[in-house]
């Protein structure tokens, strides 16, 4: 694991080629041919290395450091979170679209698998840990069936402002997109839908795994123009009720 550590390390530091081959004592060329596993360095270079980057010996030989970074943030409630990051160290926005949802529920906390999903690139987010989700269905309309979530990280359960939308996935549910009121009396966490057609259901806080906070979201249609025609169907349902009450009335 040494070149592939090597390499990691100085990039997560923010340390060039030349910078750290000069605090080691070698040529820049010397260590970009460790880096590349075209040679080794003896133990006492080994030692030196680790000493840099205040590791022992073990961990900078023997470990993947890079899957460290994976799991970055753990709660009480919601365990793991695995992320990736980009060259410069900064946290990729995984994309989770409908045929991916099966898959992610399993494996959600493996950053081989998150490593492997597609990525986004959203500018000037604020500071935070981000991800996608593509929800399916019409129980939050009128962001409607196909458009997707940008959604950050929620690490603590008491961070979640009740009213607010987020992405919740849970074994019992998998992964739906709902508005939350929590009751920290009762542990006890309310999901509710825009649309009134589907009923508000409890989530114990034990089964919720991840929780992501609404950011931004990204629409493939007028949604606008959608809900205008769904309210006009709407209406003419309702004449057409109207119109069948009064006729029997009538006759």
């Amino acid at each position: 694991m040494l070149s592939q550590n090597l390499k990691y390390l100085r990039q997560k530091n923010k340390v060039s080629q030349q910078v750290l081959s000069d605090a080691l004592g070698i040529p820049r060329t010397t260590l970009g041919d460790y880096e590349r596993a075209k040679t080794e360095p003896n133990i006492s270079m080994m030692i030196k290395m680790a000493q840099y980057f205040d590791l022992s010996l073990d961990q900078l030989l023997t470990k993947n450091l890079s899957l460290e970074q994976y799991e970055v943030l753990k709660t009480k409630h919601m365990k793991v979170l695995a992320i990736s990051v980009n060259q410069e160290d900064e946290g990729n926005i995984e994309l989770v679209d409908s045929k991916a949802e099966a898959g992610y529920l399993d494996s959600f906390q493996n950053p081989e698998y998150i490593r492997e999903l597609p990525k986004l690139a959203i500018p000037d987010l604020p500071s935070g840990t981000y991800r996608a989700f593509q929800i399916q269905g019409d129980s939050m309309l009128p962001i409607e069936s196909g458009s997707i979530i940008i959604a950050s990280y929620v690490e603590a359960l008491n961070e979640v402002k009740d009213g607010n939308t987020y992405i919740v996935i849970s074994k019992r549910d998998g992964l739906v997109y709902k508005r939350i009121k929590t009751d920290h009396h009762t542990n006890l966490a309310l999901l509710s839908s825009d649309n009134e057609s589907y009923l508000p259901y409890k989530l114990p806080f034990e089964e919720i795994d991840e929780l992501w906070k609404y950011y931004a979201h990204i629409s493939f249609s007028d949604s606008k123009k959608e809900l205008s025609t769904k309210v006009e169907s709407q209406i003419s349902d309702i004449q057409a009720k109207v119109n069948r009450i009064y006729n029997n009335y009538n006759n």
